[in-house]
């Protein structure tokens, strides 16, 4: 019999990774926690975050309702109660670990009828795209494609994890208008350069060799055109690589800047701090970890 209450915890994640658009992504370990309850009648949801939408729109539960109309089940009632680090519009992932923890809860709350390609497939719809998505799900490293209207995505394994270092200004950059600052064509030079430059990055860390990252996290497809909303990044950029991280990119959509590590990330954290200090940018540093379990129940 399926049970009727269920709990998730999904990781944050950071996207494209410099050249890797829309197909790399890492699991990071802030995290979203949401707990559900078949309840006696309508819906309820508690938070207490007023950011976090309170009624039948929630992210969570339009996924969960996507998950049960899957299966051909009507949605019962429910009690949900949200936890999350993960700040919004920052580039971290929040909306798919939103979207994976509701295809999780109703995969729970169903009796697990669905695989975890199942699950990506009913999360993509919501999401448009796979590169947050994918990692929420697996954790870790992952690249990730579309084949068909399936997500596609292969977990890389890591030889050894790099420390991770992040700045997250306290201003959001909305994914649609990181989105409408991009080209709709690009030069083949920057294509080829893109598709060099993410063949390295997943190469490098499969062999845990960090002495590319610096090069290899050089994009030419998106962080470009972003700069126009985020002028800073350059400078937060080069500050990091100045202090001695391996490489430095926009995470996701921005405006979160991420920074990996052969060893401490300190230095890394102080530079992001002196740099955005600098620069006029109010937000902060932190450090983060790979996460390597993705979404589970607890």
């Amino acid at each position: 019999m399926p049970p009727i209450e269920a709990a998730v915890q999904v990781p944050a994640t950071s996207a494209n990774l410099g050249p890797g658009f829309d197909c790399l992504g890492l699991a990071l370990s802030l995290s979203l926690r949401v707990s559900c309850r078949v309840g006696d009648e309508g819906l309820r949801i508690s938070s207490g975050d007023p950011s976090i939408a309170s009624d039948a729109s929630n992210l969570v539960y339009r996924a969960l309702s996507a998950g049960f109309e899957a299966a051909g089940s009507p949605v019962p009632p429910l009690e949900l109660a949200i936890q999350s680090d993960i700040p919004l519009a920052r580039g971290l992932g929040s909306s798919s670990a939103a979207i994976v923890a509701g295809v999780c809860l109703a995969n729970a709350l169903l009796g697990s009828p669905f695989s975890p390609a199942d699950l990506l497939s009913l999360a993509l719809p919501l999401e448009g795209h796979p590169d947050n998505i994918a990692p929420a799900m697996l954790g870790g490293f992952v690249v990730s494609a579309l084949a068909g209207g399936r997500v596609l995505a292969s977990r890389v394994a890591l030889s050894r994890l790099p420390s991770v270092a992040l700045f997250i200004p306290d201003f959001a950059m909305a994914t649609a208008e990181a989105r409408r600052v991009l080209p709709d064509a690009v030069p083949r030079a920057d294509a080829v350069f893109n598709t060099g430059r993410s063949s390295l990055l997943v190469a490098a860390l499969a062999a845990g060799d960090f002495a590319p990252l610096r090069w290899a996290m050089d994009d030419r497809l998106h962080q470009p055109y972003r700069t126009a909303l985020f002028p800073a990044l350059p400078a937060l950029i080069d500050a990091a690589l100045t202090a001695g991280a391996a490489g430095c990119a926009l995470s996701g959509a921005g405006s979160t800047v991420l920074a990996l590590c052969d060893g401490d990330p300190v230095p890394v954290l102080a530079a992001f701090g002196r740099a955005a200090s600098a620069a006029g940018v109010p937000g902060r540093a932190a450090r983060a970890e790979i996460d390597l379990e993705g979404a589970r129940l607890l």
